[in-house]
């Protein structure tokens, strides 16, 4: 992993403790495997346990300069820029109703900075409670953009990108999102529900299988995937109040299915059963 941080306007404490997470890294892993096995570091420092909620600890790490890192990363990581490049875009260059936006977690503003390079006559406020200065400092050239610690207007979209694995109670958390979305607005919602770093909550994992089925039942229409990212495109229609009792009833089913799946996942990868007219398949679970 070649980061380049000595020239950035950063304290000498911050530099330092990239220095030490950069000294750490594996070089026989690839550079996504190291910076989650950092982060993964870094959570453990902290007394961090993804079962047992400590806020205190957890609000600690998410204040720590390995997002700073994670973020430094993500803008020379191809993959990353390439599903970001493909949310802007779409923001960027489609419906014309959308003057302002919501970067919802934005993090780094990398995101946020994409989209006002491609149209300047976008609004973009990133909710985020834990920004950096060093991302503070990045938006400093961009009048449309800024950081808002409290949501108090409603937007025309909506974009969030890998929030609600990191939220206690998700879907919660996206009734907060849809609120904040103006009638025939849009929400762009990409997810990893999936183990790879220890601040993913075991607790949303369920949703990888069932997330489109909740949008559904909180008022929302399925607009489609948007191409070259991991994101999915929702409309909202109205502002109808969530039945909250049909969508618990429903998650507790939804986290049923995933336990049975979960297990049947696991017997195969065991026991090695492979279709007969297949190659073998790899169930590990990831």
């Amino acid at each position: 992993m070649n980061i380049n941080y000595s020239d950035l306007n950063l304290n000498q404490a911050v530099k330092n403790e990239i220095s030490r997470l950069l000294g750490s890294i594996d070089h026989n892993k690839d550079d996504l495997e190291n910076i989650w096995q950092l982060m993964d570091m870094v959570w453990d420092e902290y007394g961090c346990n993804n079962k047992k909620l400590n806020w205190s600890n957890i609000d600690k790490f998410y204040s720590h300069p390995v997002w700073l890192l994670n973020g430094l990363f993500i803008e020379q990581h191809a993959l990353s820029m390439q599903h970001r490049n493909a949310i802007s875009d779409w923001i960027a260059y489609n419906p014309s109703t959308i003057n302002k936006i919501l970067d919802y977690g934005g993090g780094f503003g990398t995101l946020a900075r994409l989209i006002a390079d491609k149209n300047l006559s976008l609004l973009v406020d990133i909710y985020e409670l834990h920004p950096s200065d060093y991302a503070k400092q990045k938006i400093s050239d961009y009048p449309q953009i800024q950081f808002v610690s409290n949501i108090k207007e409603k937007y025309d979209l909506l974009v969030s990108t890998d929030v609600l694995e990191h939220v206690p109670d998700p879907l919660k958390t996206f009734e907060k999102m849809i609120l904040s979305v103006k009638d025939d607005g849009y929400l762009i919602i990409a997810n990893n529900f999936f183990p790879v770093i220890k601040c993913h909550l075991p607790q949303t994992f369920h949703l990888r299988y069932t997330f489109n089925v909740f949008a559904k039942l909180m008022g929302l229409v399925l607009v489609g995937p948007l191409e070259g990212s991991h994101a999915t495109i929702f409309a909202k229609r109205s502002d109808k109040p969530v039945n909250w009792p049909v969508v618990r009833l429903s998650e507790k089913i939804s986290k049923g299915i995933f336990t049975m799946i979960e297990r049947v996942n696991v017997f195969k990868n065991k026991f090695h059963f492979t279709s007969r007219t297949q190659s073998p398949i790899n169930y590990k679970v990831i």
